[in-house]
């Protein structure tokens, strides 16, 4: 398994297949170093790498991600060398686990799928959303300490 940061270089090709959907776009990858010289950052070689998604990962990705975005990917690294016209050719491809933003230098919104039941009017599995906020506990404070404030953040 490998963990991948790069850049989306090409645009997401998404296909709907006997056995699921397919998704494959290529990932950019350049090592960036610290030049004494220059007193600054360097960009140093890009690698290319040909990721693959299946299944529902495929159908978030051909949604979800865009030529230019950083991204952040890990999967099974695959690196293959064939001969094409006396010439050896070698190809990196990445069999995606899971793909998301690179939120260090971005923001993101997470929006889950419409699962089919929910589609088709009905709640998610039959349950309902759990509420996670709880009442505070009013009985147990002095009126003095219900004044609403912001919080510091330090």
């Amino acid at each position: 398994m490998v963990c991948v940061v790069g850049n989306v270089a090409t645009r997401p090709v998404y296909r709907e297949l006997a056995n699921g959907a397919s998704a494959r776009f290529r990932l950019a990858v350049t090592s960036r170093y610290w030049d004494r010289e220059k007193s600054g950052w360097t960009d140093g070689h890009t690698n290319f790498f040909t990721v693959w998604a299946n299944r529902a990962l495929a159908t978030n990705v051909g949604a979800s991600v865009s030529v230019g975005d950083p991204v952040i990917v890990q999967g099974r690294l695959k690196v293959r060398t064939e001969t094409r016209d006396g010439q050896s050719w070698t190809s990196a491809d990445i069999d995606a686990v899971a793909i998301g933003h690179d939120l260090s230098r971005g923001t993101s919104a997470f929006r889950r799928p419409a699962r089919e039941s929910e589609q088709a009017g009905g709640a998610a599995g039959g349950r309902p959303e759990p509420s996670w906020e709880s009442e505070p506990d009013d009985t147990a404070r002095e009126p003095a300490q219900q004044s609403s404030e912001p919080a510091g953040v330090t």
